[in-house]
């Protein structure tokens, strides 16, 4: 059983890419982190000898400390941050037990490189609809917790992708866009290694509403009803984007844990 300040490899799987999951810092050695480096979904490297230079921007925000089996490197760190009135755990049994559960584990020979605050800067066409707020959606929950995000006119998506170090998704010629008739988000769930049983369900519908291929899922045209409703309710594509991110938190959820529940009200019944 685990201490007080240790969180079980089930208990994590449960929260990683949810909007309350907590931030998760892997301060593996770099000898053990180059054996696989991979990271769990939505972790930043961190190291743990240099603390006082990074715990602040965690002040106010739970945390999981993750080195390669659990021990001295995340416990040691995750103390000092607790010292500093951090709420920080330690995963049980670290990355390797995780990996051996054969829980989400993100792929990091794709990542964009991130700016002087450590966020990966992306950069789309403006009045978003479907791929370009579930790209977003996806990389918020799995891949990077304080992503930026520019909307622009789109003749300058590459030219701001240029000048401001931006990674640019969901235009032609680009890596992270459309592959014949998948769309943007198929690609991202593809090329981070994100390929849950979820995760690929969500994609699906996404592609549905995102391709006018209503017909793979019976959700999709629901998604595409909704995106097209936000796209209206929204001159802000910012502030689109913040509010339909519960959208998807509620698509994902659906994937992952209510396939099988159906309403069942009014009941029934035979008539008295």
């Amino acid at each position: 059983m685990p201490s007080t300040t240790e969180i079980t490899v089930a208990q994590l799987s449960r929260l990683v890419g949810l909007p309350a999951a907590p931030h998760l810092i892997d301060v593996r050695t770099e000898e053990d982190y180059a054996a696989d480096p991979r990271l769990l979904p939505g972790a930043r490297r961190r190291d743990h000898a240099a603390i006082p230079a990074w715990q602040e921007e965690y002040s106010g925000k739970p945390a999981v400390l993750v080195c390669q089996k659990g021990l001295k490197l995340s416990q040691g760190a995750a103390a000092w941050l607790r010292l500093a009135g951090i709420d920080a755990q330690t995963l049980e049994g670290g990355f390797e037990a995780w990996r051996a559960a054969g829980q989400l584990l993100l792929n990091t020979d794709k990542l964009p490189p991130r700016d002087e605050k450590g966020r990966i800067v992306w950069v789309t066409r403006a009045r978003p609809k479907v791929d370009r707020i579930a790209c977003p959606w996806l990389i918020r929950r799995f891949v990077d917790l304080d992503a930026v995000f520019l909307f622009v006119s789109p003749s300058e998506v590459l030219p701001v992708a240029e000048r401001f170090g931006a990674t640019p998704f969901d235009v032609d010629d680009v890596f992270w866009s459309h592959r014949g008739p998948t769309c943007t988000f198929d690609t991202m769930v593809e090329e981070f290694g994100l390929t849950s049983g979820s995760l690929l369900h969500l994609a699906t519908i996404v592609r549905g509403a995102d391709t006018a291929r209503l017909d793979l899922a019976p959700q999709a045209a629901g998604l595409l009803a909704a995106s097209l409703g936000y796209s209206r309710m929204y001159r802000n594509d910012l502030a689109q984007l913040d509010a339909a991110l519960g959208l998807y938190d509620a698509f994902y959820r659906w994937c992952r844990d209510a396939t099988e529940e159906t309403h069942n009200w009014p009941s029934a019944r035979a008539p008295a």
